[in-house]
């Protein structure tokens, strides 16, 4: 049995609950001063006052033992004195592993040449798609290795991480195969969703229906048959995937018993956000072109809305709607949208300093949409996401007195210590 004790907590503040909060309750935090976390064997025990936990904490004799100053194998306490206490931040929307970069569209990208622009002269997932092709496993996997370790440096204890920069069949299956192996051997969890309805490649130019028919009719099976990922997406945008075809994609993939996502009104209304809610998605992700109907049927629906800030930033685009979803009814939650192209960068600091900044959330709803709404988003609001009892011990220590610091102290890495199921995986402790 292992057992970790953090006492000394300056600020304790998390959303509560076991499924996404919606609308103005995105704004209600547990927030306790002078706290304490009780964890055993990777899930939480109690959290409060830290006189309450450490009086419910030393009902074991190993943990009073280690409170008062003895040896006690198997028992870890932690002085936070100072720092505030926030849950592991979950990253809903990712396209951390593929092979290469394309730095020399950043430019192109920035003077106004549209993607799909890019797209259509051999740039833009199609680039990224030739060296993905030619990556080795291992490569793939130190690739997102690395990516994976400085995200945990960040605070990040939950990541989604897509396919699709393969778009035929071995790739496709190799990346989804270095997504399990990644969740398999780090500390961070690794959710898989297959998006081979990235892009068209190709060999398939000008027969979108046919590379449609492809991935319903042989790659979905083979992902089933294999336990591959938990979640089908498409790209659905105009020059890429209509409404149509991503409608059959997704229902294929949900007869199949796969949870569904959706990149929804990006570039252009497509009517994805409302596609989303009607099929049951669990999110629908960036929104920057949602119209009114899209804005109403998310609020109406279970479907979280995965808001990307760093890729608008970017892109010198308009922001995503935040404040009209949340004032709506909506769960709202946000991503990095880490990808070679539109979005290199998964830092979670710009993330919060975006949402707070650029897109008038508050304080509180930006550390709601990054823990519990991001978990929802992923469909593992029962477990992670929050600072609660009978959830995992996904915990960030931060160099700093108050969550709003996170914001505050704008573009900062304030993550000190790192917790995954209550064990320290990055960071520094005081013992």
């Amino acid at each position: 049995m292992q057992e970790t004790i953090i006492r000394g907590i300056a600020q304790l503040a998390t959303p509560i609950g076991r499924e996404a909060r919606r609308g103005t309750a995105m704004r209600e935090l547990r927030v306790v001063s002078d706290a304490a976390i009780w964890v055993e064997d990777g899930v939480i025990q109690a959290v409060g006052k830290e006189a309450d936990v450490l009086r419910a904490a030393e009902e074991r004799a190993s943990v009073a033992a280690a409170l008062h100053g003895s040896s006690a194998e198997g028992v870890r306490i932690i002085d936070a004195r100072g720092q505030c206490a926030v849950p592991g931040f979950v990253d809903p929307h990712t396209h951390f592993l593929f092979a290469g970069a394309r730095a020399e569209e950043f430019d192109d990208r920035l003077a106004g040449v549209p993607y799909l622009t890019l797209l259509a002269r051999g740039g833009g997932i199609v680039a990224t798609m030739r060296e993905t092709r030619a990556a080795t496993e291992e490569a793939l996997f130190a690739h997102g290795a690395r990516v994976l370790r400085s995200m945990l440096s960040l605070g990040v204890t939950t990541v989604e991480g897509k396919s699709g920069y393969g778009l035929d069949r071995e790739t496709e299956l190799r990346l989804l195969r270095v997504l399990r192996r990644l969740d398999r051997e780090l500390p961070t969890s690794v959710a898989a969703t297959y998006l081979g309805a990235h892009a068209v490649p190709p060999e398939y130019a000008g027969r979108a229906d046919d590379y449609v028919a492809f991935l319903v009719e042989e790659m979905l099976p083979l992902i089933a048959r294999e336990h591959l990922a938990e979640f089908v997406d498409v790209f659905c945008e105009t020059g890429v995937f209509t409404a149509a075809q991503a409608r059959r994609i997704l229902a294929a993939a949900r007869a199949r018993g796969f949870s569904l996502k959706l990149h929804a009104d990006e570039m252009s209304s497509t009517g994805g956000a409302e596609l989303a809610a009607e099929l049951g998605a669990v999110s629908a992700d960036h929104l920057l072109s949602v119209s009114p109907e899209g804005i109403e049927a998310l609020a109406g629906s279970r479907t979280v809305a995965v808001l990307l800030p760093a890729t608008a930033f970017c892109m010198r685009k308009a922001y995503a709607p935040a404040r009209k979803l949340i004032d709506s009814g909506a769960a709202v939650a946000l991503a990095s949208d880490y990808n070679p192209g539109s979005c290199y960068t998964y830092s979670m600091p710009l993330v919060f300093a975006l949402a707070v900044i650029a897109m008038r959330m508050t304080a509180a709803e930006a550390l709601t949409a990054a823990t519990l709404n991001a978990a929802a988003a992923l469909g593992r609001a029962d477990v992670i996401g929050s600072i609660e009892p009978g959830k995992r011990g996904d915990i960030v220590l931060l160099d700093a007195p108050d969550y709003r610091y996170l914001s505050y102290q704008t573009g900062l890495n304030l993550a000190r210590t790192v917790f995954k199921n209550g064990a320290v995986v990055s960071g520094e402790v005081t013992v």
